[in-house]
């Protein structure tokens, strides 16, 4: 994995001094800025219009893998900068030997980049795996991001320049004026966590949409002109399998994408927490491996298991079923543990990884359990984003949530707009705002013709999952993964996967009222019945009082000296709020994101207006 960065543009001409020099030392700042994302090597590029910053991870082809990466194949020139795995390098290269083609490394950067030469932008769409890629070739720069949007990649863009970035943190560094509006605001509160896809929340800012490449060329008058082109999407087809077809074809998916992101020059490991998805990610993993034994990681917090509180959302801890599967797999398993002062130290650090307000808590942790691991281990696999896929939460099979004519997550704007003054919530409109941010997703949902009512309910459900939650969680473990030089690998994020599953009708994923009976199924050659049948239970969470108090005492602090954040809190309704009691059981987002977790959101929003002046 990798940070990437760089410029194409028309406003200075690069070959004379004063401007090379200019624009090489903002590639330089670019660079350092992520540098967290690659810290074993880096380089800048500058020629034509375009200059190119890479940090790099390495993670394959250790030796041979630098970039900024330059091959020529037919009299074309062409320089790659690269972030992601590809993981059918090696079917890809088998297609290039029919070609003059000369390969120099293992990298698959330089497949990439070959495949580029010799198909064009069509090749794009057989590429398996995570990416987010820029090609400068004959004063044409090209952007591509991955099917499913595991790796950002954002941008900004005006008549004469186009500056990209694996984070926006080094966009800003180029010298875009970091500035928030109106719609950043209903992104924040009505919708945050989660945003809008392509909808980078600064002004002016975006991001390339998942399974999309730009192509980014210059007019006659030099003007910047930008095609968006879409090479991979979701799309409805029927489904003329039956269940036993289903399950056998679920399960080589499964499989095939579980090995195939093994590959790596260097040890890999499995983040574990005894739930069904990581679980069978870990089984599968450690069968492969041969002799050697898998090492694992666990997450919770320090006097969980005194303080836990069981309800409807998470009705057990993970350690039980930890010890079960270690004990399984035989792994090297490690137990980590954060407490109070440790989460919310990275509470700040969550806003300096995602350069946002971002998922609170449930954010810190993750980030703190990554940098713990990433001292040990450089590459990992993760369970996430089966829920989304196999249909795991409850507003799949909750008939209130099903129907609910809003995102099931967060339809509550109550929570959200309690701790903001009035005259500040009423100039946004936030409930206008998500709830058109939801009827654009629905509408764009594919759906068949002969689909009834509730199959169409059904799909559109999957649909917003994947893309609104799912693409929340996935910003938040390639953020707080790559802040601490470790890459995370989501094998159930296989595109493949996503468009079979989406397809699958609803009696064959909750087969016998089994959640996930696909999943189950597939699990059940490789896993013990105590975690085949575990309800389901999400990322755990501190139950510990004293954190909530500790959250409180800081935002009053933070209040007392923070002005912007005065603009917008009312005094009275964080006092009264914090004086009272915590529901921990209704979530204002997702299912962990309660009242601590709100404090703990507007703790975040208090030092992203200081950090970036807004």
């Amino acid at each position: 994995m990798c940070g990437i960065a760089g410029f194409f543009q028309t406003k200075h001409d690069v070959f004379k001094d004063y401007s090379f020099n200019l624009l090489k030392n903002r590639l330089i700042n670019m660079k350092n800025s992520i540098k967290h994302r690659g810290p074993n090597d880096d380089d800048i590029f500058m020629r034509g219009f375009a200059g190119f910053c890479h940090t790099r991870l390495s993670i394959r082809d250790i030796k041979g893998g630098h970039q900024p990466m330059t091959r020529k194949y037919n009299g074309d020139i062409a320089t790659i900068v690269y972030n992601g795995e590809l993981y059918n390098a090696e079917e890809l290269k088998s297609r290039l030997m029919a070609y003059d083609i000369d390969l120099r490394t293992t990298s698959d950067t330089e497949i990439i980049l070959y495949c580029y030469l010799v198909f064009g932008t069509k090749i794009f769409k057989d590429f398996n795996g995570i990416f987010a890629f820029a090609i400068y070739d004959n004063n044409k720069l090209i952007v591509a991001r991955d099917h499913a949007g595991v790796k950002p990649l954002f941008y900004y863009t005006d008549e004469k320049q186009f500056i990209f970035a694996s984070e926006i943190k080094a966009i800003f560094e180029y010298g875009i004026t970091p500035e928030l509006d109106n719609n950043g605001w209903c992104e924040i509160i009505a919708l945050g966590p989660a945003h809008t896809l392509g909808n980078g929340v600064f002004k002016g800012i975006k991001e390339v949409l998942p399974g999309h490449f730009l192509s980014i060329k210059t007019d006659y008058d030099k003007n910047i002109i930008i095609e968006d082109c879409c090479f991979w999407s979701l799309k409805s087809y029927p489904h003329t399998e039956n269940y036993e077809e289903t399950v056998s074809h679920c399960n080589y998916l499964i499989n095939d994408s579980i090995k195939r992101q093994m590959v790596s020059d260097i040890p890999i490991c499995t983040f574990l927490s005894g739930g069904l998805d990581s679980s069978l990610v870990s089984a599968i993993v450690s069968e492969n491996l041969g002799e050697k034994k898998l090492n694992t990681f666990s997450f919770d917090f320090v006097d969980n298991d005194i303080n836990f509180k069981s309800n409807s959302f998470q009705s057990t801890r993970d350690k039980p079923f930890v010890d079960i599967m270690n004990r399984h797999i035989n792994s090297n398993h490690t137990y980590l543990e954060c407490d109070n002062i440790e989460q919310i130290n990275c509470l700040f650090k969550a806003v300096d990884a995602r350069d946002m307000p971002c998922m609170a808590d449930v954010e810190s942790s993750m980030l703190y359990f990554c940098n713990l691991v990433s001292k040990s281990c450089k590459v990992t696999l993760t369970g996430e984003c089966a829920d989304e896929i196999f249909g795991g939460y409850p507003w799949f099979h909750r008939q209130d949530l099903l129907y609910k004519d809003n995102f099931p997550w967060s339809y509550d704007m109550s929570a959200r707009c309690s701790l903001f003054k009035d005259e500040f919530i009423n100039e946004l409109n936030l409930e206008e705002y998500n709830y058109d941010a939801y009827k654009t997703s629905i509408n764009q949902c594919p759906l068949l013709d002969d689909e009834n009512e509730k199959d169409v309910y059904r799909r559109k459900i999957s649909w917003l999952n994947i893309r609104w939650f799912m693409m929340t969680l996935l910003n938040r473990m390639d953020r707080c993964s790559m802040y601490s030089g470790l890459e995370a690998r989501v094998p159930f994020a296989d595109y493949r996967i996503l468009e079979y599953i989406f397809n699958v009708p609803w009696e064959y994923k909750c087969h016998n009222n089994q959640t996930k009976s696909l999943l189950v199924e597939c699990g059940k050659t490789h896993l013990p019945p105590e975690i085949l049948y575990r309800k389901k239970s999400p990322y755990p969470k501190t139950y510990d009082p004293n954190y909530e108090k500790l959250l409180s005492d800081m935002l009053l602090e933070e209040y007392s000296d923070n002005s912007r954040l005065q603009d917008i809190i009312d005094y009275k309704k964080l006092t009264t709020f914090i004086s009272s009691s915590k529901d921990y059981g209704k979530p204002w987002y997702g299912q962990l994101m309660a009242g601590p977790q709100m404090l703990a959101y507007v703790l975040q929003i208090g030092y992203w207006l200081k950090k970036y002046h807004l």
